[in-house]
């Protein structure tokens, strides 16, 4: 016997006959003998209109009142599969993140979990078998108002909950079917990872796989939860997340991410002094902007440019952040440029082998890719370029890194 938490996104809960079809997969965890909780987002398309509906009715509205609004769509999911599974003869009942409760800070749309309590869902999984159908993405904030932890929350509300109930997995279920080496829908040769380590997974997440929202890694790496990646769709095994220390055979590269969700901003003749960084970046982090690459040059008159990219979303902010500092800082001006994206290569197997960012680069120069910024972790190589040659990037260098299904 296991106990499981099982998450559903949007896509695996679209209608009632997907519901039903979850409703199934569950029901065949609870047969075998497990403890099940499940996680589930809203249905497919909800949460968007949800949101449209908030802005369109005030572009600048109360965070405390939107969230009231959006976390409506995963409590309608979580009492349809109730009644889903009480319909195949399963003891289930619906909980809201406030009931069990699912404590937050108090950052409205973007919250972060502070703690679970999950000593009732472990009870009623023990002395009467019952699943618990938690509403994903939501909690209760101090001030006792329901919060919500940002897109693709219902990832990390799943991790957290498998950690609180000490479940042996986190199974999140997707319309894919694992994690692949790249996004097949660019390389049909991308192949179906059997493991990746929390690390890989992370790196990959915050270049740009949207198959795990990041926040969820982090959780799942600090509190050890073992996460499989599978489909709704499909019956063919998933991808374990787990400790690097279980992969025997680490991988030189495990995969190739990229992002289009990038614009770069130049800063042409900035005074070259100490603490010119700082005068600039802690505005931008002030406004809450991502600042992502950054590539400082250093001219002989005593001037230096400095590139940097941040989230297309928040370029507008950005350049007014920017524009109201100019004075102060004393640039001559800057540039913008939307037409960039960024592709990465991933892999713990950097640690001990040396080429991998020459592979990259001269297997781009081959292409006639030009590299506009760098930048490196321990296991990460990402570079920009623009936009419009990101597809040929990213299969060329899964070719290259021997990444292609035979």
């Amino acid at each position: 016997m296991a106990r499981i938490v099982m998450k559903f996104g949007g896509t695996s809960v679209a209608d009632p006959e997907r519901i039903r079809n979850v409703a199934a997969r569950v029901k065949r965890e609870v047969d075998a003998g497990n403890e099940v909780a499940v996680v589930v987002s809203a249905m497919a398309g909800v949460t968007n209109q949800l949101v449209a509906w908030c802005q369109e009715l005030s572009p600048l509205h109360d965070a405390r009142e939107y969230d009231a609004v959006v976390a409506t769509g995963e409590q309608v999911t979580s009492g349809l599969l109730a009644i889903a599974l009480q319909h195949i003869g399963i003891e289930a009942r619906s909980w809201q993140g406030w009931q069990i409760p699912i404590r937050t800070d108090g950052a409205h749309g973007k919250a972060r979990i502070d703690a679970i309590e999950g000593a009732e869902l472990i009870r009623r999984m023990r002395e009467i078998r019952q699943v618990a159908v938690v509403t994903g993405f939501q909690g209760v904030g101090p001030d006792h108002r329901v919060t919500t932890l940002g897109r693709g929350g219902s990832d990390t509300s799943a991790v957290a909950l498998a950690a609180a109930l000490a479940a042996d997995r986190c199974d999140i279920y997707t319309d894919v079917e694992g994690v692949f080496t790249t996004d097949p829908r660019i390389v049909a040769k991308a192949r179906k990872l059997d493991k990746i380590t929390y690390e890989e997974m992370l790196e990959l997440a915050s270049v740009g796989a949207k198959v795990l929202q990041t926040r969820s890694v982090e959780l799942a790496m600090k509190e050890k939860v073992r996460v499989q990646v599978l489909s709704s769709f499909a019956e063919a095994p998933g991808t374990l997340v787990v400790d690097e220390d279980e992969i025997v055979e680490k991988a030189l590269v495990a995969g190739i991410a990229y992002s289009r969700d990038e614009a770069k901003i130049t800063i042409r003749r900035v005074p070259d002094r100490p603490g010119i960084a700082a005068a600039i970046f802690g505005p931008l982090a002030s406004a809450a902007i991502n600042v992502d690459m950054i590539v400082q040059n250093v001219a002989a008159d005593g001037t230096t440019d400095m590139t940097f990219t941040v989230p297309k979303a928040d370029l507008p902010r950005a350049e007014a952040t920017l524009a109201g500092i100019k004075e102060a800082i004393g640039y001559a001006e800057i540039t913008a440029d939307r037409d960039v994206a960024k592709v990465s290569v991933v892999g713990v197997g950097m640690r001990s082998h040396a080429g991998v960012a020459s592979t990259m680069f001269r297997t781009l120069a081959e292409k006639g890719i030009n590299i506009q910024v760098i930048s490196t972790s321990e296991i990460k190589v990402s570079v920009l370029i623009g936009a419009e040659y990101i597809e040929l990037a990213v299969r060329a260098l899964h070719t290259a890194y021997g990444l292609d299904a035979a």
